[in-house]
């Protein structure tokens, strides 16, 4: 499976083998691909009731500004997903959260839920059950557009106009696979996602079937990844 993670990963580490744009690795490596799906990370807040109600992004944002360095941003980990679409959002918006990171979201979220720390940009499926039982508010989805699943919260472009993540799926094949299995494993999985079950399924889970082509596949992870180059740049994040 591919995922942002692989992306995340060169761009993190001092010495790094994969290269997923030009599909070369000394090791054997990845070739054509496909997306399969999208899934918007929420931003669930949860701790600041008795200090201020963030109603909306921008009482959130404003709130932050006049509070720099007191606000924990949980993560699952320096350059996972939650990490990086929080320091898209403080790039974009110039406040001053303190990054926790955790050894895994699960952690994280348990933190959060016990108001141990403030804000989490975790993902839709992790997060959605606690927010249907009122545990946690989310104040956005990170996608461009509102989620299925959560039709009354806005995106966060809306306050922060361009702003955009999203946590994603792919299927990848070694590199020297023939193009007629290639296109085989294309037309079958898209075939699948196709399939109303599988659709409503992925849509409670608070993702969005996304079928593509393996050529439109590559065009997404150059983009993707010039994107949050820059971002992981901006925060200076670094694994060993």
């Amino acid at each position: 499976m591919y995922n942002a993670s692989l992306i995340f990963s060169p761009h993190l580490q001092f010495h790094q083998s994969i290269d997923p744009i030009s599909e070369r690795r000394r090791d054997g490596g990845f070739g054509r691909v496909f997306k399969v799906g999208d899934q918007p990370i929420d931003a669930p807040v949860q701790g600041f009731y008795n200090v201020v109600r963030p109603d909306n992004g921008a009482t959130w944002i404003a709130y932050a500004k006049a509070n720099p360095g007191k606000i924990n941003m949980a993560s699952g980990g320096v350059g996972s997903a939650q990490h990086v679409y929080g320091e898209l959002f403080k790039m974009m918006t110039g406040v001053d959260m303190l990054h926790v990171p955790y050894r895994g979201g699960g952690p994280a979220l348990t933190d959060l839920l016990a108001g141990q720390v403030q804000v989490m940009f975790d993902t839709m499926a992790t997060s959605i059950e606690h927010i249907r039982a009122g545990k946690l508010r989310p104040l956005a989805v990170t996608g461009a557009t509102r989620a299925e699943v959560l039709p009354n919260v806005p995106p966060v472009g809306d306050f922060v106009p361009g702003y955009e993540g999203t946590g994603w799926q792919g299927v990848g094949a070694p590199r020297n696979t023939p193009t007629e299995i290639i296109d085989k494993l294309n037309k079958e999985i898209n075939a699948g996602l196709a399939d109303p079950r599988m659709k409503a399924r992925i849509a409670d889970l608070g993702g969005t079937v996304f079928a593509s082509s393996p050529a439109e596949f590559a065009t997404f992870i150059a983009e993707y990844t010039e994107k949050w180059a820059k971002v992981i740049k901006f925060a200076g994040a670094k694994i060993n």
